[in-house]
């Protein structure tokens, strides 16, 4: 039974405290393998799934590891019983290249009323050092929206190349994983990454969780997913997820959804 949330959870204070958990076991080695494998068969067959919206409704696999049990305990513990899966997308940096992602908050383009809010990333390969694994400063979601500029740097990764100038870099701290483990960070948590330098991809996929109190204020066609708890609010239209990897019908219907996600990212 998952956990209730409460102010003596050690996960919630060390989330309050930091702004991010680390290290949190979740598959393992084979179930890490199985995930890889029939995300790699998906790219054979079909281009375009790296860094794009709402992947878990073309794919079975994103969809299951952001809905997996384990996951929706941690995120319960954060943000509460009720949960809306607001988005799912991959995160890969092939390797020896030269992709990075800049100093940046994610809830500053999401188009959200509120933060109560969590973003997952997990681990289908090592994320190390030399890989390029996430790095985070302590504390800086209560540093509230920074500002941030746009970029022309073609090596980030990020969708606007959007940079805040001037963190304090020696605060930072490494959060290698190993495959099969997630972190959970904040969005206004200050984080980035470097190149993958090694001779693996970097795979990781990124979920992200909202309460469903929270609105979206720019994109009135929103949708969202009840993957724990009630929904009294209805604040989202109905998310469809595929029955089977790339069925037609999904593809088109993700193809508006990830169309209208940029546009929000574009607006804010």
């Amino acid at each position: 039974m998952a956990e209730t949330l409460t102010q003596s959870d050690p996960r919630r204070a060390a989330f309050e405290r930091d702004g991010f958990l680390s290290a949190v076991d979740i598959l393992d080695l084979d179930e890490v393998a199985d995930h890889r494998r029939r995300l790699e068969d998906a790219e054979a067959s079909h281009d375009g799934l790296h860094y794009v919206s709402k992947v878990h409704t073309i794919l079975r696999s994103p969809f299951e590891l952001a809905t997996h049990s384990k996951v929706l305990d941690v995120v319960e513990a954060l943000i509460g019983p009720d949960i809306l899966l607001f988005d799912v997308t991959y995160v890969i940096k092939e390797s020896r290249s030269a992709g990075h992602v800049s100093w940046h908050q994610d809830l500053t383009y999401w188009g959200f009323d509120g933060d109560e809010q969590v973003s997952m990333w997990l681990a289908l390969s090592a994320a190390t050092r030399e890989s390029g694994c996430m790095r985070m400063i302590p504390g800086s979601h209560r540093f509230g929206r920074l500002d941030h500029e746009d970029t022309a740097d073609g090596a980030n990764l990020l969708h606007r190349g959007q940079t805040v100038h001037g963190v304090a870099e020696d605060e930072a701290r490494m959060l290698p994983l190993a495959p099969g483990q997630a972190s959970f960070h904040h969005g206004w948590t200050l984080h980035a990454s470097m190149p993958n330098k090694s001779n693996d991809r970097r795979i990781g996929l990124n979920a992200q969780y909202i309460a469903p109190r929270m609105r979206q204020l720019v994109n009135p066609h929103e949708t969202a997913l009840l993957v724990r708890g009630r929904d009294p609010y209805r604040h989202y239209a109905e998310e469809f997820i595929a029955q089977r990897d790339l069925d037609p019908a999904a593809l088109a219907r993700h193809a508006e959804l990830d169309r209208r996600s940029k546009e929000t990212w574009d607006s804010v």
